[in-house]
């Protein structure tokens, strides 16, 4: 049983930022810090089976792959990665790519990443805040600058790189080659409202990411039988007897908890272990709850 106020762990990489407001107020002291990774704040505890991140970008990421369990079973490793990212904030001319413009061969691709052509190969799309981007183990991605964006993902730190704007860093060609799917990617899912507060954005077998739109001064209990991250992005809620504010994060497991959400009200990304929404994960308390009701039989498709 655990209701925790995460930590988090800052990473450095060359593409990230030295100012990371108003998610986070750690100084970076001139180190680019690309990626804050939420942990249980005792180090004893056993790690969780997701991984929630925040990254940040002023130059373009590697363009790179990540296995499926598959794959990484087949080279020693406990899992593959998964993973699926909602867009916090983007400049007018900020990118993501996902996928390839056309199905190519395995001996066209291992060219592609010898010779850096795989540059002008992948699949580049406009983004912006709220946007929702589902990353499939396999597919060939790449994030470009001027983006701050929240990751869920399986937990594993295995990154295949398949080019790296000269930043000479390792280029994995062999395992590549081995793990990616070179096409193009999977259609994105549609968000579906699932009830008034909750909106299903990912919905995989690895995890369900959930965005809730909870009103000023309202109270929800949160019952969360498998591990349950909750991440802040608007407002403020008191989860139990913490404050969690914009760019924090709690940790459920096993346990269940009441939110308080402030005078501001509260918006929030919801992450647990997948394949399916849990309908009882969360419900109002308060008087005004009859909208709020589980709608099962035909959630109906949101734009976000």
């Amino acid at each position: 049983m655990a209701i925790e106020h995460a930590c988090t762990r800052t990473v450095s990489k060359p593409w990230g930022s030295t100012n990371l407001l108003p998610w986070s107020d750690i100084q970076a002291d001139g180190v680019a810090i690309g990626e804050l990774w939420f942990q249980r704040p005792d180090v004893k505890a056993p790690d969780p089976t997701l991984l929630l991140k925040l990254l940040f970008t002023k130059g373009p990421l590697s363009i790179q792959v990540h296995p499926s369990d598959a794959y990484a079973h087949s080279i020693g490793l406990v899992n593959g990665k998964t993973e699926a990212w909602y867009i916090l904030s983007a400049t007018p001319e900020a990118k993501v790519a996902v996928g390839l413009k056309r199905p190519i061969t395995t001996p066209q691709l291992r060219a592609s990443i010898e010779d850096g052509s795989i540059a002008h190969l992948i699949q580049w799309r406009s983004v912006r805040k709220d946007d929702v981007i589902f990353v499939p183990a396999g597919t060939i991605h790449a994030i470009g600058p001027g983006v701050v964006l929240a990751e869920i993902q399986q937990r594993s730190d295995t990154t295949f790189r398949l080019f790296d704007h000269g930043r000479q860093r390792e280029i994995h060609v062999d395992d590549a080659v081995a793990a990616a799917n070179a096409g193009p990617a999977e259609c994105q899912p549609m968000p579906t409202r699932l009830t008034e507060a909750r909106s299903v954005l990912v919905a995989s077998p690895h995890f369900v990411l959930e965005r809730i739109d909870l009103p000023p001064n309202s109270h929800w209990r949160l019952d969360a039988e498998q591990e349950t991250w909750v991440l802040v992005i608007e407002g403020h809620v008191q989860v139990d007897l913490m404050n969690a504010f914009v760019g924090e994060a709690v940790f459920v497991e096993a346990d269940r908890t009441d939110l308080k959400v402030g005078t501001r009200g509260f918006k929030g990304l919801l992450a647990y272990l997948g394949p399916r929404p849990k309908p009882n994960l969360l419900r109002r308390l308060d008087p005004d709850n009859s909208e709020f009701e589980i709608q099962q039989d035909h959630p109906a498709e949101v734009r976000l």
